[in-house]
């Protein structure tokens, strides 16, 4: 070998090094400039508007009206359709009350058509709250109608049957198990209370000998409800209920001041990530403890903001005193219980920590010593929950609990099944489970990388931590193994708090009330012809009802509800 070449070959090989640490910083979000960074185009801030004329006042008030019919439509058709009891049936053997059980088509019909119902009033509200998909609205309704309406639109749907869901008896067995003394991460309702108990005869099938997979914290309350209702079905489901009700009263709280942060108007995050059909129908008439979850989570969230950043219009980041630490540890606190209630409220912490290091300056020191902190509070919290609530740490071993479900939502898992049908038609065999053994672990990379780079993204400051984290969230669910109905609503919520453009908000409105209006609700056996009839009477009454408020509603776009030229700018955000 020549001189030259000998001399060559280190060169050779640091040039190697180099173009390899450059991808890798490429790739991590590093040396990306701002404009660059496609993730960042989904936000623009929005702008103040002046209040709704006497003509759109006109109209909100029939939008409000129509909102609520739906969803006392609904709730009357869960007295016959929804996910009543087998045992405890409050309406079994009525002879008015109990008609709705005994004609399943027209209370399918009844329930489906208050579904669209509702999903159409949500999007004529959006006229006045986000406007046209392009722009602000020229007119915006106010915080005060805004609550009202929502507030009108709850209301049936908080004394309604559980609907779309049966997942709150599974709260209620498990919660009755923790409460006699027995680990609910061992044993499911058949072995925990018996096969002829009255709570465990309402579990679904597949869930009636799995163990729970829910964190600690909701389970030590579910205990105390136990220790409450008994085995009251009824009161369970209320209680449960009035759960649900608090954490969307948190979510309700932390969104609109999480919006103000980020430069969005407070009504068009509420609308999309409060008002959304997917919290009415599942957060509020599902009775799901996802509610719960997210709003210990904004809430958390919001408090280690204020701490961070301070309140928006207050000036700049106010200085870490008593009060400040007391709001970061405090906000850290809250995430964390939120993680005892579901796990993946958890990353909520990394970018807030990573929004905190960035404040404390550039280089590692920095990120290690927010991991540090937060970490420790993270895992001193989930100790003593795990302690003083007597469950320990059980509930770590069964947070893949669900994964025994194939979800048609989750990516992997429809890919994974899609390819298994490939090979049976193609006599190759039946490969799925193989395939899903694959496209799981995968999907999970891909997911992690994701996080990853938007952790960077937020240190860096491309990103405002509360987009960064809904960007996570969105590419976690999405990927995950098994995704409900509901577990959009992860990524939506924080997401409308930031994402203004049209390239988030159509496909999220699109989602939301597509899913909405497709799924049945669950509680009866119900025949092809009679989905199929329902259907067709949903499809005439809402075009029925389209020609007729066709100039009473703003079913198309008018003068004064979308003005896309209109300058932004009234919110401030802080990075």
């Amino acid at each position: 070998m020549t001189v030259a070449g000998q001399a060559g070959a280190p060169g050779a090989v640091a040039s190697r090094g180099q173009r390899a640490l450059k991808l890798v910083r490429r790739a991590l979000g590093l040396d990306v400039p701002p404009p660059d960074h496609t993730i960042a185009i989904l936000h623009s801030d929005e702008s103040e508007a002046p209040g709704l004329d006497r003509r759109e006042r006109a109209q909100l008030d029939r939008i409000r009206l129509m909102g609520a019919t739906g969803t006392v439509l609904m709730a009357i058709s869960a007295l016959g359709i929804g996910a009543q009891p087998v045992h405890q049936n409050p309406t079994s053997g009525m002879r008015v009350l109990g008609i709705f059980a005994r004609a399943h088509t027209g209370s399918l019909a009844m329930c489906m058509v208050g579904t669209v119902t509702v999903v159409l009033a949500w999007l004529l509200l959006g006229r006045f709250a986000v406007g046209g998909l392009g722009g602000s609205p020229l007119h915006r309704l106010t915080r005060r109608q805004f609550d009202r309406t929502l507030l009108l639109w709850i209301i049936p749907l908080c004394v309604a049957p559980p609907m779309f869901s049966n997942d709150v008896y599974s709260y209620l067995a498990q919660s009755e198990i923790a409460a006699r003394g027995i680990d609910p991460y061992q044993e499911g309702p058949v072995a925990g209370l018996g096969i002829d108990n009255v709570l465990t005869n309402n579990v679904p099938n597949i869930w009636r000998e799995t163990p729970a997979p829910y964190g600690p914290l909701f389970l030590w309350i579910g205990h105390g409800i136990a220790e409450l209702t008994g085995e009251n079905i009824l009161a369970g489901v209320w209680v449960h209920r009035l759960l649900a009700l608090a954490g969307v009263a948190l979510i309700v709280w932390a969104l609109p001041r999480l919006s103000v942060r980020c430069g969005v108007a407070p009504v068009s995050a509420l609308w999309l990530g409060v008002a959304n059909p997917l919290v009415l129908f599942h957060l509020i008439g599902g009775v799901h403890n996802d509610a719960l979850m997210l709003g210990l989570m904004l809430a958390g969230l919001e408090f280690m903001l204020r701490a961070i950043h301070g309140i928006p219009g207050n000036g700049g980041p106010p200085p870490l005193d008593g009060r400040g630490w007391a709001l970061l540890i405090g906000g850290a606190v809250v995430i964390s219980l939120s993680s005892s209630v579901k796990v993946t409220s958890i990353i909520a912490l990394g970018f807030a920590g990573m929004a905190l290091a960035r404040r404390w300056g550039p280089g590692l020191r920095p990120i290690l010593a927010a991991a540090g902190l937060l970490g420790l509070i993270a895992v001193a919290v989930t100790v003593v929950i795990s302690t003083a609530s007597g469950l320990g740490f059980g509930w770590l071993y069964t947070l893949n609990t669900a994964n025994a479900v194939r979800s048609w939502m989750s990516l992997p898992t429809a890919l994974g099944i899609v390819t298994g049908f490939g090979g049976v038609l193609l006599g190759l065999g039946d490969h799925t489970t193989a395939l899903l053994s694959i496209t799981r672990p995968i999907a999970a990379v891909v997911a992690g990388f994701i996080t990853v780079r938007m952790l960077v993204a937020t240190w860096t400051g491309r990103l405002h931590p509360v987009g960064a984290l809904g960007v996570s969230l969105g590419a976690i669910v999405l990927l995950f193994p098994v995704v409900q109905p509901w577990y959009l609503l992860w990524a939506i919520v924080p997401m409308a708090a930031w994402a203004t453009r049209p390239v988030f908000r159509a496909p999220a409105i699109g989602i939301s009330a597509v899913v909405s209006v497709i799924l049945m609700p669950r509680g009866a056996d119900l025949e092809v012809f009679q989905i199929v009839g329902s259907a067709v009477a949903t499809v005439i009454v809402s075009l029925l009802f389209i020609v007729v408020t066709r100039n009473a509603l703003p079913w198309r776009a008018q003068q004064g509800v979308s003005a896309p030229s209109q300058p932004a700018g009234a919110y401030g955000g802080t990075s």
